[in-house]
């Protein structure tokens, strides 16, 4: 597969007025016949659905296309997702990343992950603020857009795609998710796209998808987010200790975020040596990206929109700093960063 690794020159993205139309034929001239694509995602519906639709794009333009997730799936609702939409993917580990002559990456950068910040990607097509400049042929961040998958329905759209009612059904969770149903984010640009791709989406499948949310074992986390639970001038907040996945925590936070009065919402818990740390507000004249950067940047992977924000703090790097367990002391330092 080495020989097939030649040097080309493409096209960066020019101007921010761009139309979908080219932006999406300067995407494609990234690619050849011959190429065998890796499309990478931290695992979740907007990104499944943006790395389905990049799947679609290229289909019939290159040789091949593969989806690789870093993450685990445990959410039951990404599951069925994965489940019922027949969502060809593979976990990274399982996958020979040489074995690729192009490299996408949506829904994310690659300061995200450490494992994405070991791959050289041709594109990145992403909707969180913007870390850093990349060095990437091709790069459209769009932070202003509530979900990844308007921008790919864009794309689809640019390229006269019809989609399927499976990729379709895949683009309007998206939405719904990383918008909250348009309460937490979202523009004008997210709800073009949102009413487009609904006549095309399988509203059945959706409805089982969305069903699919907690385990009865998920219940005694949100007990203890219940008991646990502090309530200060400036919001609510809670840590569950140990957790059998981050996601638990943004479930969590998600239900204290409807508690009437509470412009903030915190849920932190600790996942396999990492401190998860997830922020929701109301959104008014209120950042949590910005909020969550300026707390714990430092430390880890910290960002998000205004909305809705998350850090991951390795907990060798408290060690280090006379912070250990995952109990008071931890709850401490995390109050004092949010000055909770």
């Amino acid at each position: 597969m080495s020989a097939m690794k030649k040097v080309r020159k493409t096209q960066k993205p020019k101007g921010p007025a761009r139309s979908a139309r080219e932006r999406v034929r300067t995407f494609l001239k990234l690619f050849e016949r011959s190429d065998h694509v890796l499309i990478t995602i931290n695992a979740d519906p907007d990104s499944m659905a943006s790395a389905l639709a990049v799947k679609r794009l290229l289909w019939k333009r290159v040789h091949r296309t593969q989806i690789a997730y870093i993450n685990e799936i445990q959410r039951l609702d990404n599951l069925a997702m994965m489940e019922l939409l027949k969502i060809p993917m593979e976990k990274m580990s399982k996958v020979s990343v040489e074995d690729f002559t192009r490299k996408v990456l949506v829904d994310s950068q690659p300061s995200h992950s450490e494992i994405f910040e070991t791959l050289r990607y041709d594109a990145i097509i992403d909707h969180h603020p913007k870390v850093k400049k990349w060095s990437a042929p091709y790069v459209d961040i769009r932070p202003e857009y509530g979900a990844n998958s308007t921008i790919l329905i864009e794309y689809l759209r640019g390229a006269a795609i019809k989609p399927s009612r499976q990729l379709a059904t895949g683009l309007l969770y998206g939405i719904k998710t990383d918008t909250a149903n348009f309460e937490r984010a979202g523009n004008e640009k997210d709800v073009r796209q949102f009413q487009y791709i609904f006549q095309y989406a399988n509203m059945n499948v959706l409805q089982k998808i969305e069903r699919s949310e907690l385990r009865v074992t998920d219940l005694r986390y949100f007990e203890a987010a219940l008991e646990n639970r502090m309530v200060t001038k400036k919001g609510i907040y809670s840590h569950l200790g140990k957790v059998p996945s981050g996601d638990i925590c943004v479930q969590v936070a998600d239900f204290f975020n409807r508690v009437h009065g509470m412009g903030w919402t915190f849920v932190s818990g600790v996942y396999e040596g990492t401190v998860i740390i997830i922020i929701r507000n109301d959104g008014y004249r209120k950042d949590a990206g910005k909020l969550v950067s300026r707390a714990f940047g430092h430390l880890g992977m910290a960002g998000g929109h205004s909305g809705a924000a998350r850090a991951e703090i390795p907990l060798g790097a408290l060690r280090e700093m006379g912070i250990k367990g995952y109990g008071p002391h931890l709850v401490r330092f995390i109050r004092g960063r949010l000055k909770l």
